[in-house]
């Protein structure tokens, strides 16, 4: 009887979401055949690669969704100052932070995510999506962009299908090799679908599929300039540098893995860790270091990764797909964690292919502990040259011009839908 029971509630958990789903996308289907919109904004300034347009980017949430849409603006305003870039979303206190610092305007709208969230949450936020397409809706008409690129985050999914509804040309990119539930949605609205992996194709079969990679920040390439490519900084004669970094909220499990390895440490006068903790736990770390007297520059956040990613010689870290983009970019060597609770566990297939290729090393959370933590930044830290190897290959799977192909082609778009 109990399984029975707990077959039906699931049921009904699918039947009650799938028909408040259905009952929008009926509503959205005639608002669009009612024609909103005769004709997406057309810029008059002719059909070259660099002209001035309005650019909606759509979505962010975390780091790993919004970095890559920063890089995609960079991108657009290098290629004209006059290019007008607003990005919308739920405006959570990252958003504005990062945004605010970039120099991007952020609109806000009304927007929650969905899955795995319990019958009653998920009831919550389908009735939030139609307000949030209406909130988008009013934005879309002010900006009169020329095309809105979604990032994949659940705030991405009212804005695109908003633009959409105005007949603007859509685009969206997804990060991870296995495409989130609002990308899966949106590939039905999309004209251009933009991949990170190239194994995504697969998943998605589509002629709409552009393989790209994951946009990379322009600070963060322009410090990797600064370097001879593939040379690690180590040589014995300097400190050898540990970054680790959990996400914009740090990562509790590789925080106290790392503390418990602080202790096993041999030689620790060439050590230096540099470690972004997340608020919760920026007090316990700094003073295991300070108790173990090894050199140290702990804070709950960097804003300056792009020196940061220049001084590793050793990064230890979650395997969201913008740090695997940023990784290989630059050719960092690495210890990926992946995330034990990330959504079909993709930052296990984010990470896999570069660990079977010798380009990066990967610990499953579960066997993660300090000796383990500790015996592979003592054997790094005497084998530079293993690490410079690794480092080399990651760096083959790297695709820094990702932004540029993808902006190249939203001109492309731009002129096919709107000539």
């Amino acid at each position: 009887m109990h399984a029975c029971s707990s077959l039906l509630i699931a049921h009904s958990k699918k039947g009650i979401l799938s028909f408040c789903l259905s009952a929008i996308s009926y509503q959205l289907s005639a608002l669009r055949q009612s024609g909103i919109k005769e004709k997406s904004t057309l810029n008059d300034a002719g059909s070259t690669m660099n002209r001035a347009l309005r650019i909606l980017i759509a979505g962010g949430g975390t780091g790993g969704h919004l970095f890559p849409g920063i890089a995609i603006a960079q991108e657009f305003q290098h290629r004209n100052a006059a290019t007008r870039i607003i990005f919308v979303s739920s405006g959570n206190p990252l958003e504005r932070s990062v945004l605010a610092k970039a120099g991007f305007e952020l609109g806000c709208i009304t927007a929650a995510g969905i899955k795995g969230r319990g019958i009653w949450n998920q009831l919550k936020s389908s009735v939030k999506i139609p307000i949030g397409i209406l909130e988008s809706m009013r934005i879309i008409k002010k900006f009169g962009p020329d095309l809105a690129i979604g990032l994949g985050s659940y705030s991405a999914g009212p804005v695109i299908i908003g633009a959409w509804l105005q007949r603007i040309p859509t685009a969206v990119h997804e990060q991870n090799v296995l495409p989130g539930i609002t990308n899966r949605i949106l590939a039905r609205f999309a004209k251009r679908i933009y991949i990170s992996f190239e194994n995504t194709t697969s998943r998605l079969k589509s002629e709409k599929v552009l393989w790209t990679g994951n946009p990379v920040r322009r600070e963060l390439l322009a410090g990797d300039d600064r370097q001879e490519k593939g040379q690690n900084n180590y040589a014995g004669s300097r400190f050898f540098t540990i970054l680790i970094i959990g996400g914009s909220q740090g990562a509790h499990r590789i925080n106290m893995a790392v503390i418990e390895a602080l202790q096993n440490l041999k030689e620790k006068e060439h050590l230096h860790f540099v470690h972004q903790t997340g608020a919760a736990d920026a007090q316990t770390v700094s003073e295991a270091y300070h108790k173990n007297r090894i050199r140290c520059t702990v804070q709950p956040f960097f804003d300056n990764m792009a020196e940061l990613y220049s001084q590793a010689d050793l990064l230890i870290c979650r395997a969201g797909a913008t740090t695997v983009a940023e990784i290989t970019a630059l050719g960092k060597a690495v210890i990926f964690v992946p995330f034990p609770y990330a959504a079909d566990d993709h930052q296990v297939l984010n990470a896999g292919r570069l660990s079977d290729e010798g380009a990066a090393e990967m610990i499953i959370e579960k066997d993660l502990n300090g000796k383990i933590v500790s015996e592979k930044i003592a054997y790094y830290a005497a084998h530079p040259e293993a690490l410079k190897e690794m480092a080399a290959r990651a760096r083959r799977f790297g695709k820094p011009d990702a932004a540029k192909h993808i902006v190249d082609d939203c001109y492309k778009l731009v002129d096919e839908l709107t000539g």
